[in-house]
C-alpha cells in the first residue's frame, strides 16, 4: 500500500443497524446496512445476508479501481 492511501478508505465504510433483540434474549441478526459512499442499502435477516451485501459492494469497488 502506498503512503498516500489511507489505511481505512472511506469507500469501504458501512453503517450497520441491528433491530432490538427479541424479549427472550435470543440473538437476532436482523437489520439494515448502508454503504456510505454510494448510498446502496439492504435489509438483512442473517449474518450471511449482511456479509453477502458487503462482499458484493466491496467486489464492485475493487473492479472499478482495477479495470482489466
Amino acid at each position: 500500500m502506498s503512503s498516500s492511501q489511507p489505511a481505512l478508505p472511506a469507500n469501504r465504510a458501512f453503517v450497520v443497524q441491528f433491530r432490538t433483540p427479541s424479549p427472550d434474549g435470543s440473538p437476532t441478526y436482523d437489520g439494515r446496512v448502508e454503504h456510505l459512499v454510494s448510498g446502496q442499502e439492504a435489509r438483512f435477516h442473517s449474518l450471511e445476508q449482511l456479509l453477502e451485501f458487503m462482499i458484493c459492494v466491496l467486489t464492485d469497488i475493487q473492479k472499478q479501481s482495477n479495470p482489466e
